[in-house]
Parts: structure tokens; sequence; C-alpha cells
């Protein structure tokens, strides 16, 4: 049976492959899994860095495939190629530093050693919204650390998936060391039920995230690292320059057509004229954004989304916001008839009793207007989530405020919500997460500290508890 992958913008085929067999693909990680992980950890950085050369030897060619398969920008995918080649120092750096071999002095000149093993076969499932860099931001790591990974990448964007697998082998990596699997939800749920596997890193929804908690509830010799979505806040308080205000909205809310799982979903401001000043201006950037192909000239600020059924889905939740009383101020409009385009949308949800706390993984921003700092405070934290959250305007005292009282893995100050950085942990709370941050802590979840007490000569005697020897009968 094959895997189609077709262009979001187009809907042209562009690439076809395979579907492949679980099993298969994790015993032949697992033999691969002894020599890998016997070498040395410079011998598996430099394989890794040959890698990043090999990236950077392909660029055009991997951006372009990333831009036609996903929709995104040229520009937007060209950044996500830097991204992968970027991801082998700052893992390498990373490792250095989560787990370094250390060794104590001890009585009659033990020692006493720590250091860190692989945890054997990881299993990434990765998704479609960045399809090369955040899977890769797992099996780099793991890779590093002497794992084996069996890599499944998302069934909308398996040529990327393909692509990067290619690039791995290509640098020296054992093709034992990287396994593809192409498929569907049925292979991602035979990869995640093997019992051959010894971990599993998926980044994707909050829903999948919760099945697969559920399912590895009593394995817990399995590692599970979840990065998930979120319904992310971003406060706009007093900002003394509105024009900055509403960029970093707008930056927060669209890039990637709103498809980040850092993307501001809900607009919090102060109910008023400051606030009215606010939205003016980003209706006047809203009006300025292309929507476009990837390939266009001039380049789109923004592609279509994934595919026609998440486009479907987001106008069916769009809708919900407005028969539940949301007051529409810009559409959320399907430019082209039958492809995944759509313009970003603003809606007014203040008076919304009962606002549904869903992530709507695409360009729709909620607005809520409050009274107070307070009332703002408590409107960020008002969802199960809790991956981003930004401020943008208020005092220093008030960011301390915020920070101490928003409940995320990532806050920032007069920054968007999106656009993490890789040298630091990357990962939330509550349904955005399972506490296993990922980016600069991945190496936390790819290898498991070992302690070890440590002697060149054995000695050893028992002080208390043994009957005088001379007391024995014969």
């Amino acid at each position: 049976m094959n895997l189609v992958s077709f262009e979001p913008a187009t809907g042209a085929e562009l690439w076809s492959g395979a579907t492949g067999d679980a099993a298969a693909e994790v015993a032949a990680a697992r033999a691969a899994l002894p020599a890998w992980s016997s070498q040395p950890v410079t011998y598996r950085a430099e394989t890794l860095r040959r890698f990043a050369n090999a990236v950077r030897a392909h660029e055009a060619e991997f951006a372009e495939l990333i831009a036609r398969e996903t929709g995104k920008p040229l520009w937007e995918a060209k950044t996500e190629v830097a991204a992968v080649v970027g991801k082998v120092e700052i893992s390498i750096a990373a490792y250095m530093e989560r787990t370094p071999q250390r060794k104590h002095e001890a009585a009659l000149g033990s020692k006493v050693a720590v250091r860190h093993k692989p945890h054997g076969v990881m299993a990434v499932l990765g998704p479609y919204n960045f399809p090369a860099h955040l899977p890769n931001g797992h099996i780099v790591p793991a890779l590093l650390a002497g794992n084996t990974v069996v890599f499944k990448p998302s069934e909308k964007t398996p040529a990327v998936g393909a692509m990067l697998v290619r690039l791995y082998h290509e640098a020296g990596v054992p093709e034992g060391a990287v396994r593809l699997l192409i498929g569907g939800p049925d292979e991602g749920r035979a990869l995640a039920a093997e019992d051959g596997i010894d971990g599993l890193l998926f980044t994707g929804s909050a829903r999948a995230g919760q099945s697969l908690h559920r399912q590895f509830a009593d394995m817990p010799h399995k590692i599970l690292a979840l990065e998930l979505g979120g319904n992310n806040p971003l406060v706009v308080w007093d900002a003394k320059d509105v024009s900055a205000a509403a960029v970093i909205a707008v930056q927060s809310a669209f890039l990637s057509a709103g498809q980040r799982c850092t993307a501001a979903r809900r607009l919090i401001v102060r109910e008023g004229t400051s606030s009215d000043k606010l939205v003016a201006e980003i209706l006047k950037l809203m009006n300025r954004l292309i929507v476009g192909a990837p390939l266009d000239d001039p380049q789109p600020f923004m592609g279509p989304v994934i595919d026609n059924d998440a486009a479907d889905h987001l106008q069916a939740q769009f809708l919900d916001l407005m028969i539940k009383g949301g007051r529409v101020i810009r559409r959320l409009d399907r430019p082209v008839e039958g492809r995944p385009f759509l313009t970003p949308a603003l809606i007014d949800v203040t008076d919304l009793d009962n606002r549904p706390d869903e992530e709507l993984f695409g360009p729709v921003l909620q607005l809520i207007r409050v009274p107070d700092f307070e009332a703002a405070i408590a409107e960020a934290n008002a969802t199960r989530f809790g991956l981003a959250a930004s401020l943008v305007g208020g005092s220093p005292s008030m960011y301390d405020q915020f920070w101490n009282e928003v409940r995320a893995g990532v806050i920032n100050w007069n920054k968007p919500t999106n656009g993490a950085p890789s040298n630091a942990p990357f990962g939330g709370v509550g349904l955005s997460g399972n506490h296993r941050p990922s980016a600069f802590y991945a190496a936390d979840y790819c290898a498991y500290p070992v302690t070890s007490s440590e002697a060149e000569i054995a000695r050893a005697s028992i002080g208390e508890g043994l009957r005088d020897p001379n007391m024995l009968e014969d």
C-alpha cells in the first residue's frame, strides 16, 4: 500500500512511498544498537557534524521540499533548514552540559563515578508543521546519546521525513541507527505499541498525547516525552508603542498560518479606548498580510494550512465561536475555492460565558477584554494548557508578577509567544507536555544516569555482627 503526499497550495501529487512495517523497523534498529552505542560520543558527534554539512549541501533542495509539502513560504522553510543544521552543535553542547561524566574521590582510594547510558531504541513521531526541525530535535540528541531511532514522519509530510533520513545516512549514520517508517495513524499506533522500543518521543496534539500517556501508564520502564500544543495567551497592557505591540500580536498569532504550538490563540487587553487603538493597528497589519503559495514572488507572509480537512475544521470552530456569541472583527475567509488557504481572523469572545479551551491550530486570534491586570493574569491561566505566554507592555514589577503567577513553560516579555530559542529548554505544563522539556534539555530524556562505586583493588571487611572465630566449634 502506498502513502501519497499532496502540495497544499496546488493539490498536486508531490511524493508517494510504500507504507512500512513497525516491527521490522524496530528489529533493524535493535540489531544496530550495540555497534552504534559502543562508539565513543566523540565519534557520534563527528558523524552528526557531517550530517549538518550534508544538510547545508542540500539546503536549497530541502527548503523547497519543505515549502511545497507544508505550504509554508520559502523564506520560512529556509529558516527551518537552518534550525536543522544548528541543532547539531546545540545538542552536542547540551549533552556535555546535561550528561557529563563525573568522578568523585571516596574512602580508601575508591571513586564514585556518574556516567550516562542510552535507553536503547527510541521511536520518534513527527508533526507536519515543522516536519524537519521538530523530529530532528529529538533524533539528534537521541543518536548523540547512543540510541538508535525509528522515525515515523507525519502522514501529511512523508517526503520531508524521507529526505531527512536520507541525509543522515548520506552523512555516515548507519542505516540501522535511523530507520524510516512510512505510514499513517495505524503505523504510528503500531510503533508506539511495539515491545521492542525503549522510549517514545512525540510532538503533536494534546489529544494524541493523552492517548499515549494512557497507553504508557503501565510501562514505567519506557521513557515518554510529550511535546504538545497550547491555548497560549498574549497579554498587551498599557503598551507605550502600540505599533510594535500590534506587530508582536500579528507575529504571535499568524506566523506559519497559525500552525505553531506556541502561536498566540488569545489576545488579552484592558477594556477601553487603549485596546481599541491596538485592535485598529492590528487590523491595519492584517490587511497588509500576503496569503499565497510558498514559491510566490513576492513572498507571502503565510501560506495555506496543511490540507482541506484542517481548513474545514478551523472554519467549523470559528463558526462555533460566532454561534456562541463571538463578535467577528475580521472574518476567517477561504479565498481559493477547493484549497486550504485561510485569511487571518480576529474575533472578540469577551462576552462568551463558556469559551472553548481548545487549540485552534490556524490563523484565528480571539480577543478578550478585562478590567484590570489581575483579571488579565486570571484569564491567561484560564486554560488546561500551559505552553507559552507573553506580556507586552507593563512595568518590570508587572512582568515579575506575570512571570510568577502565569503557568507556562515559556514566558516572554515584549516578545512574541513563538520563536523559542533552541539553546534553552522548551516544553510546557498541563495539557502541553509531561514535564519532559525538549530543545536544550532533550539530553535529559535521551540517556539515563548510572552511578558506580569503583576501586582498583577489592578491600572488604565486616565490622559488626560476627561471632568470635575462637568461639566456633570444630
